[in-house]
């Protein structure tokens, strides 16, 4: 089953029921429907066909949208990349995937018409104001179209480029079949949502979180609001105006929200479900929504763009195991292996391997885009390697350690640096931290701290940070280095840059820093 034939279901047996609300714009299932088949069309008449791929570098919108179903409707390939990248990035991603045709907003079309020099083959499609060179996407339309049945579930739907915090970003081939059972099966049965809802996104459809929830309410016949951009009052206000039933977020934007909720927190009332994912959640954010929004369910999960959902929290969890991810989802199989891959005893330190079926056909991605070394790396023997260290309980839960590549050997002991990450926010005046290793002549390596402070409450000193870790965590643990930063580089999609602050950790800065 593809995607497209989900949606055209809906539209048959919903057809007035609001599908998709945006910026002043409430449009039915019917009329959706009639949309992307008129934008099918309109891309066809481009040469769009089968198998090519389709750059959407669009922020949130109905466009997007529209673009995204009219994509799968010719069985083309959808490759969402978030604005909050540069046009060097997207270059990348263009001429990476080969990109048949880029649609951006008017705002970005200089920077993507230096792109398509590069990519003579491709044609460039514009929403908003005309521009030379340019396709309008108000041109990109065929009301005769007749859609023809194209490819199976197991066919590649979108191509989803990993962050890249290290090396260059590898696209994660993603089927109909993936983003199915992922969002229209999995989520639904743990999470117990469906049809009834009405969902609500802030973040990029052209992340993995935004985009999630968005295949949530497509798959299973919800409606979904959709805002142009993060916005903590906005979001209250449209809960509370159009009745929110599931509200998606990273822990980041609920830190965000919680000042708008506190205020007024019967606004959200409406509330069943508030799904995180994306970071750590830190224990005592938990506590907070759950005292503001009694009613609210809150569900946390460990997921990734190659895996899909691999474990779960549910509410009652978030506070039996608040430092868990969860035990794993209904159809995955979790293993937690040695460098030899052979499994670790319960509460010993591995990395977790991840299986679902085969590769493309339940949750797993097919591949990497181009890229079979690094796919036979990856998927070994049917198992995908997470690069995730983690230990699990006598009762199945799962405690994410950290990656691979964070970890700190200090004096022959292995140091995992979210461990003393999560001691550290402990502090109150803390507001974000990230920990990495730096050269010590004496250790090999230490432990050093980049702190981001709250500047609303009393700033600690790094005295009482260290103070803190020495009493909560083992002494070798503790930072040697804290280094107070303005704000911690990050990505266009906000993960920690950690390799940059690792360079900084190796240079002599970090004495500087701390003199």
């Amino acid at each position: 089953m593809r995607l497209e034939v989900v949606f055209s279901a809906h539209a048959a047996r919903m057809p007035e029921k609001e599908a998709l609300v945006c910026q002043g714009r409430r449009i039915v299932y019917r009329d959706l429907q009639a949309r992307i088949r008129e934008v099918a069309g309109g891309l066809a008449k481009l040469g769009v066909g089968e198998g090519d791929r389709i750059v959407l570098y669009l922020p949130n919108g109905v466009e997007f949208v529209e673009l995204l179903y009219a994509a799968f409707t010719l069985g083309a390939v959808a490759v969402p990349v978030t604005t909050r990248l540069t046009i060097r990035e997207l270059a990348y991603f263009s001429e990476d995937s080969g990109a048949k045709v880029i649609v951006c907003s008017d705002a970005h079309v200089e920077g993507v018409r230096g792109i398509l020099k590069s990519l003579p083959a491709a044609k460039g499609v514009v929403v908003g104001a005309s521009q030379d060179g340019f396709v309008s996407f108000a041109e990109v339309s065929d009301k005769t179209f007749v859609p023809k049945s194209v490819g199976s579930d197991n066919e590649i739907s979108m191509i989803m480029y990993t962050s890249g915090t290290t090396g260059k970003p590898k696209g994660v081939l993603l089927t109909h079949a993936n983003i199915l059972v992922n969002h229209g099966f999995m989520n639904a049965t743990d999470w117990g949502i469906g049809h009834h809802d009405k969902y609500l996104v802030a973040s990029p459809l052209a992340h993995r979180a935004g985009l999630g929830r968005l295949m949530n309410s497509m798959t299973l016949g919800g409606t979904i609001f959709v805002l142009p951009a993060f916005d903590a009052e906005e979001i209250a206000k449209t809960v509370e105006r159009e009745k929110v039933t599931v509200l998606g977020m990273v822990p980041t934007m609920c830190r965000m929200f919680l000042p708008a909720l506190t205020s007024n927190p019967a606004r959200c009332h409406t509330l069943r479900r508030i799904v995180v994912t994306g970071e750590a959640f830190p224990v005592e954010l938990k506590k907070k929504l759950i005292a503001l929004l009694p009613d609210t369910q809150l569900v946390s999960f460990f997921a990734m763009t190659e895996a899909g959902s691999i474990t779960n929290l549910s509410h009652e969890e978030q506070f039996s195991h608040p430092k868990s991810v969860g035990r794993a989802a209904p159809g995955v199989e979790v293993r937690i292996v040695d460098e030899n891959g052979k499994d670790v005893e319960t509460g010993a330190i591995g990395e977790v391997i991840v299986r679902s079926g085969l590769p493309g056909a339940f949750t797993i991605m097919k591949g990497y885009f181009n890229r079979p070394e690094e796919t036979a790396k990856s998927i070994r023997d049917g198992w995908f390697h997470t690069g995730d260290l983690a230990q699990r309980d006598a009762d199945g839960y799962i405690y994410i350690v950290d990656r691979k590549k964070d970890m700190i050997l200090s004096g022959g002991f292995n140091i995992y640096s979210k461990e003393v990450e999560q001691t550290i926010l402990e502090v109150e005046g803390v507001a974000d931290v990230a920990v990495v290793g730096a050269p010590d002549e004496i250790y090999g390596e230490a432990v050093a701290a980049f702190v981001e402070l709250d500047p609303k409450k009393q700033a600690p000193t790094a005295d009482d940070i260290i103070a803190h870790c020495r009493q909560s965590i083992a002494s070798y643990k503790k930072p040697k280095y804290v280094v107070f930063v303005d704000a911690m580089p990050r990505n266009a999609v906000g993960k920690i840059l950690k390799h940059e602050l690792a360079t900084r950790a190796r240079s002599e800065a970090v004495a500087k820093d701390v003199a």
